[in-house]
C-alpha cells in the first residue's frame, strides 16, 4: 500500500503531450487515465508535435520513433533502414494490446468520458494551419498557454 507520508493528496493533474510518437503520447495518456480512475482531476494539453494524438487524420497513425531515440538500443542508421519504424511500431501496439492498453483513439474517448478535459495549444494550432474542424471530437477547447496556466490553477504540472 502507498504511503503518502503525511502530505497532501494530489487533487488536480495538468498534462503537456508535446511529441507526437507512440511513446510521446502513451505516457501522458496513461497518466490522465490513472489519475481519473483515482478520482483526481485531469487536464491533457497538446502542443506542437502532441497535436498528432488528436487530430482526426493523423491519431490512429502514430509510429515509434526509432531514429534519434537512445532506448532503441541500435544504431540510428538501423533506426533509419525502411521498414523499421512500422516493425518498432507493431511490436509495441501487440504489447500493449497484451496489457489491454486501448488504441489512441479508444483511449482519448475513455479518458474524455471518465471526465479529464483535452485542449489543443492555440500557438502550435495556428503554427500548423489548423482548425477546430481537424481535431476529433474529445478536443473541449483550443486555448492558449496562459489560458491553460490558469485553468491548471492549484494542479501539478506533468509534462511528458
Amino acid at each position: 500500500m502507498f504511503e503518502n507520508n503525511g502530505l497532501e493528496p494530489i487533487k488536480k493533474v495538468s498534462i503537456i503531450i508535446s511529441k507526437g510518437s507512440m511513446e510521446g503520447v502513451y505516457p501522458g495518456l496513461i497518466m490522465a487515465n490513472g489519475a481519473r480512475m483515482e478520482g483526481i482531476e485531469a487536464n491533457l494539453f497538446f502542443t506542437f508535435f502532441g497535436m498528432e494524438a488528436i487530430i482526426n487524420k493523423k491519431m490512429d497513425h502514430l509510429k515509434v520513433a526509432t531514429v534519434g531515440n537512445p532506448a532503441m538500443h541500435m544504431p540510428t542508421v538501423l533506426g533509419a533502414l525502411p521498414g523499421i519504424s512500422a516493425l518498432a511500431t507493431h511490436m509495441m501496439e501487440k504489447e500493449m494490446e497484451k496489457l489491454d492498453i486501448p488504441p489512441v483513439r479508444e483511449f482519448i474517448e475513455m479518458i474524455h468520458d471518465a471526465g479529464c478535459y483535452i485542449y489543443a495549444c492555440k500557438a502550435s494550432v495556428d503554427m500548423f494551419h489548423l482548425k477546430k474542424e481537424d481535431f476529433c471530437k474529445e478536443v473541449d477547447d483550443i486555448i492558449t498557454v496562459g489560458e491553460f496556466y490558469e485553468t491548471s490553477a492549484g494542479a501539478n504540472i506533468i509534462f511528458t
